[in-house]
């Protein structure tokens, strides 16, 4: 476990990375939280939610992290208590944002004259919300290079590259979502928790942040389904062209077929020694393949 402990007068910020359940309960029981709360640090999966005790307010809240082994966003969840004294977050993932925002606090560069818990966790959901954007950024940049690959090299690839970033982007989706409610309920609690402090504001910005980073991911989803179409289109073109290029030779020898096959069976004599049958039945294969290509002109298939 790493604790990365910050003191500003009666303002204390601990940052738990990593823990173990032992680490879990020493904190649980200094602290005085409840045990529901526990079950919801040591178990995984847990849903974005806004819990309000009579002295803390528990907040669970979820944020990308790219893992370049498996390709895919895991969720990076932030167990959050906080009350007027204190401000404490359970991690298990390095962030790098985190650490920069309590050095700045460190140095007494945040740009503020008085300091609460509040602002504290608006600086750090908002500075998390900044790094999902700057994803979304990213993942927007590399879907229109896929785009252009996709008329460039069609195959097993393209469509394996199309599906991880649709998968990606789903995953995205379902941990942003309900992080809009509980942004809502989260700036009603601190409201009432910080009456005098004016942070409402604040918790308003948090919540056209998400808003905007929900929208954003709802158009490149978009833009993804729009590319997996484009993709089946293109797959439809290339069957197409192949079962023209069938009927083009079925044409051809459809007629040697069906002669060869009435003659050999029904005559005993088969005069294909004579030139000029031979030259009639070739004859008659070309004009048959000239015929379907003439058509397939004139219908326009």
């Amino acid at each position: 476990m790493t604790i990365n402990s910050l003191t500003l007068g009666q303002t204390e910020w601990l940052d738990i990375v990593n823990p173990t359940e032992n680490e879990i309960d020493q904190i649980i029981e200094k602290y005085g939280f409840h045990e529901l709360d526990r079950e919801a640090i040591t178990e995984e999966y847990q849903l974005a939610r806004v819990d309000t005790y009579d002295d803390y307010i528990f907040v669970v809240l979820h944020f990308p992290k790219y893992d370049t082994k498996s390709r895919r966003y895991l969720a990076n969840e932030f167990n959050i208590f906080i009350s007027r004294n204190y401000l404490i977050n359970f991690r298990y993932y390095n962030t790098s944002s985190v650490d920069a925002i309590m050095d700045r606090y460190s140095d007494g560069k945040h740009g503020k004259d008085v300091i609460n818990t509040g602002y504290m966790l608006y600086d750090l959901i908002d500075s998390m919300l900044d790094g999902t954007l700057k994803i979304l950024n990213r993942f927007g940049k590399d879907l229109r290079s896929l785009e252009v690959d996709i008329f460039r090299n069609v195959g097993e690839k393209t469509i394996s590259e199309i599906m991880i970033r649709k998968r990606n982007m789903i995953a995205l989706k379902h941990m942003i979502s309900p992080q809009i409610q509980v942004l809502k309920v989260l700036e009603l609690r601190m409201n009432a928790l910080f009456k005098d402090d004016e942070v409402e504001v604040y918790f308003e910005n948090l919540e056209d942040k998400v808003q905007k980073i929900y929208s954003e991911i709802q158009l490149l989803q978009e833009n993804i389904d729009s590319m997996e179409d484009t993709l089946k289109s293109i797959f439809d073109m290339q069957t197409n062209n192949t079962i023209k290029y069938l009927t083009f030779f079925s044409a051809f020898m459809l007629p040697l077929t069906l002669i060869t096959s009435f003659f050999g069976m029904n005559i005993e004599n088969v005069p294909f020694h004579d030139n000029m049958v031979y030259m009639s039945i070739v004859v008659t294969a070309i004009v048959m393949g000239v015929l379907v290509y003439v058509l397939k002109k004139w219908k326009k298939l």
